[in-house]
């Protein structure tokens, strides 16, 4: 195997396991709170707050549902796409493929706690002037960052072909 592979194998794990690891610590963190208070209701200012909520659905609690059949579904749905992540990091070079993997690492930190705790603890609200945003945790966070920059990466070459 070449060095330059061996780099690239390493640095993706490491990338992985950093983003796993801080999502998870993370959500140890207000759980935590959670068993020592019975709530997560903190203000942090008048934009952040932790406020801790219960996700059945995807990221931003979208599809959200209490029956279970649609719940597997989600998580069903959820494992094959990360299935597809991973198939495209097979395909993929230079910066897409690192936006692969900070997408893969938000999810599986997701996908963890969807199997652990059968939902996933989000508790970033963020708000102005009484407007909400959707509450949300580390892993999504990386999942939106990731797929920003996939999709801006593949913009930016779309224009480099059709130029």
């Amino acid at each position: 195997m070449k060095s330059e592979n061996i780099k690239k194998i390493v640095i993706s794990v490491f990338i992985l396991l950093f983003i796993f690891l801080l999502d998870r610590i993370s959500k140890i963190i207000i759980l935590n709170i959670l068993d020592e208070t019975g709530q997560v209701d903190i203000y942090i200012n008048s934009f952040l707050n932790f406020y801790l909520v219960w996700n059945k659905g995807i990221g931003f609690g979208l599809l959200s549902s209490d029956e279970d059949f649609f719940y597997n579904v989600v998580t069903i749905l959820i494992v094959l796409i990360n299935f597809v992540i991973i198939y495209l990091l097979f395909k993929e070079k230079g910066l897409k493929f690192y936006f692969l993997i900070v997408i893969l690492g938000g999810s599986l930190g997701n996908l963890f706690d969807r199997i652990y705790y059968r939902a996933v603890p989000d508790f970033f609200d963020l708000n102005y002037n009484g407007y909400h945003w959707f509450i949300f945790n580390v892993a999504d966070i990386f999942i939106t960052i990731g797929i920003i920059l996939l999709i801006l990466a593949e913009l930016i070459s779309y224009k480099k072909v059709n130029e």
